[in-house]
């Protein structure tokens, strides 16, 4: 199985941090985002990893090289702009192949193991998200969990009221993705996002989700970074 990290962003919330280091070079605990999810991806035994970059992506590439110091292989796919999720794995898409492979925000951090993700059957779906409760930073959440573990759309949120007559679930920017669902996708274009990729399976109930409660964070300021710098360093 291959996996795909995204690393392509701006990382425009953590200047000034990145004004000179792409988001998934900074460091927590010793180690970049993206060498974490890398050291993630090995222990679930996943070798072939394709990343995406564009802002300063030749930093990324000079650091990680082609992977052979994790003992994996790495091929990057480069972008002259941001071509947002979407587009992103388009652009990859003859650097995936066509089973299925997981996908990783390299502005993650998560302790959930990927071996079991990865050995999910798809079966007739689409795609599989992880999901997790809502952090403080996004109450209104993205999803909702329906029967059957498939996935349906926060339809609360769309409206711009509270839903809290619903239990809704933040994507947490982890997933068991085909190809086609980007591939086969009927408004593909050069840049855009999963979200409206997504909500098209969800209308064709071809998407599952599964809810993780244990250490997720989207690092996505400086002060989220510093925490989980702190709290590696303790630990």
């Amino acid at each position: 199985m291959k996996a795909m990290i995204l690393a392509a962003g701006f990382g425009s919330r953590m200047r000034p941090l990145t004004l000179t280091t792409p988001k998934p070079l900074l460091k927590a605990g010793g180690k970049s985002l993206i060498e974490h999810q890398l050291l993630r991806l090995k222990a679930a035994g996943i070798q072939d990893v394709v990343i995406n970059v564009a802002y300063l992506g030749d930093q990324i590439q000079a650091v990680l090289g082609d992977g052979q110091q994790y003992e994996m292989q790495i091929s990057y796919s480069v972008e002259t702009e941001p071509l947002e999720t979407a587009g992103a794995i388009l652009k990859a898409a003859p650097l995936l192949g066509e089973q299925p492979f997981l996908l990783l925000n390299a502005d993650v951090w998560c302790d959930l193991d990927l071996l079991e993700l990865s050995q999910l059957s798809l079966g007739p779906r689409a795609g599989h998200l992880v999901l997790v409760p809502n952090p403080e930073h996004k109450l209104q959440g993205d999803f909702v969990l329906g029967a059957g573990s498939f996935l349906q759309k926060n339809n609360a949120a769309e409206a711009g009221v509270d839903g809290a007559s619903q239990r809704t679930y933040t994507y947490s920017g982890i997933a068991l993705l085909t190809p086609s669902l980007v591939t086969a996708y009927p408004n593909r274009r050069e840049a855009f996002p999963l979200r409206e990729v997504f909500d098209l399976a969800i209308e064709r109930q071809s998407l599952s989700a599964q809810v993780y409660s244990g250490d997720w964070r989207d690092i996505g300021t400086p002060d989220r970074l510093q925490q989980l710098d702190e709290d590696l360093q303790a630990r």
